[in-house]
């Protein structure tokens, strides 16, 4: 017996995931087609703070898309007259893509001076994780990233060290051995700034990657640089700032996340955290304290970025719940 077109659809919907190696590409196509697939799109706004501005944007997504907001967060700088939102909404509506968006919103957002980003949900970043011997961040991102917390391609990881080799090979991921010193620092950069070329690369995570950036490598990739120290600077700074602080005696330490600029550790700040120290903390206790908060606050700025909950502004940021 041969079934009516229409229940054949259903059937192979039923028992394959739509994309799934086992659809048919006819089947996909007709089924898209009579059965539209909900898109799922984040909205950034930043602009000039005035009133109507959330009834506004939510009746275009609505009239426009017959949206479904999943989730909205905004915020006000009284000092600086400054507003910001991020809305998550899904549509089924066809055709639905960034140009037709930006024609369809472009009118209402120069009206409304709204500087804006939109981003689907079904285009993850390519990252890259750059790193030298210190492998307690990248061990926690790579483990991350398998259990399925950071939405992402991880493309590569890039080291002036062999010491990652054998966690990138155990994860299955392409890794990339760079050693660098003053005389070819140039040359280096360039060699990454290909490879990060090649492979699409949206986001660079420093994972204690103990080299300077250049501007010019920072000016490629703006707000698409992720690095993570310990708190005490500018207090303890060198090689062991760990040694330093305990030795001073210090009764708290911290770690920080930020956006990477060309001054070096003065970039916009994502995330920080930190922990008491007390007389019966040895230096070994400290050290693996003091690591344990980077790799929380380095862990939490990535999955913020990759979720795009994150604007930046006067050298600060807002991040989104």
């Amino acid at each position: 017996m041969r079934l009516p077109e229409e229940a054949r659809i259903r059937l192979d919907v039923a028992v394959n995931r739509p994309g799934s190696r086992a659809m048919t590409q006819q089947t996909q196509v007709i089924m898209e087609h009579r059965y539209p697939m909900s898109k799922t799109a984040i909205l950034l706004i930043d602009c000039p703070d005035r009133k109507g501005l959330v009834a506004a944007v939510a009746n275009f997504l609505l009239q426009e898309y017959d949206a479904n907001v999943l989730n909205a967060d905004q915020h006000q700088d009284v000092d600086l007259g400054l507003f910001f939102m991020r809305v998550e909404f899904s549509t089924e509506k066809a055709g639905c893509d960034a140009d037709q968006f930006r024609r369809a919103f472009g009118p209402l957002a120069e009206q409304l001076r709204l500087n804006w980003q939109l981003h689907f949900a079904e285009a993850p970043e390519n990252v890259a994780i750059f790193v030298s011997q210190y492998l307690h961040c990248l061990a926690d991102l790579l483990y991350r990233h398998q259990t399925g917390e950071f939405r992402s391609r991880l493309s590569m990881i890039v080291s002036n060290h062999e010491n990652a080799r054998a966690l990138a090979e155990f994860y299955q991921v392409p890794f990339h051995h760079l050693p660098t010193h003053a005389g070819i620092r140039e040359q280096v950069e360039e060699q990454q700034m290909e490879l990060l070329a090649e492979n699409n690369v949206d986001l660079v995570v420093l994972a204690r990657y103990m080299q300077v950036l250049s501007p010019k490598f920072v000016a490629a990739y703006p707000q698409k640089i992720i690095n993570v120290h310990h708190s005490f600077l500018p207090a303890f700074t060198g090689a062991k700032p760990y040694h330093a602080a305990f030795a001073r005696g210090v009764k708290l330490i911290g770690a920080t996340s930020h956006y990477v600029t060309e001054i070096l550790d003065d970039g916009p700040i994502i995330e920080q955290d930190v922990a008491r120290v007390s007389q019966n903390d040895q230096l070994p206790g400290l050290i693996q304290k003091g690591r344990d908060l980077e790799r929380m606050v380095l862990s939490r700025a990535v999955q913020w970025h990759l979720a795009r909950r994150i604007l930046c502004y006067a050298n600060k940021t807002v991040i989104f719940a």
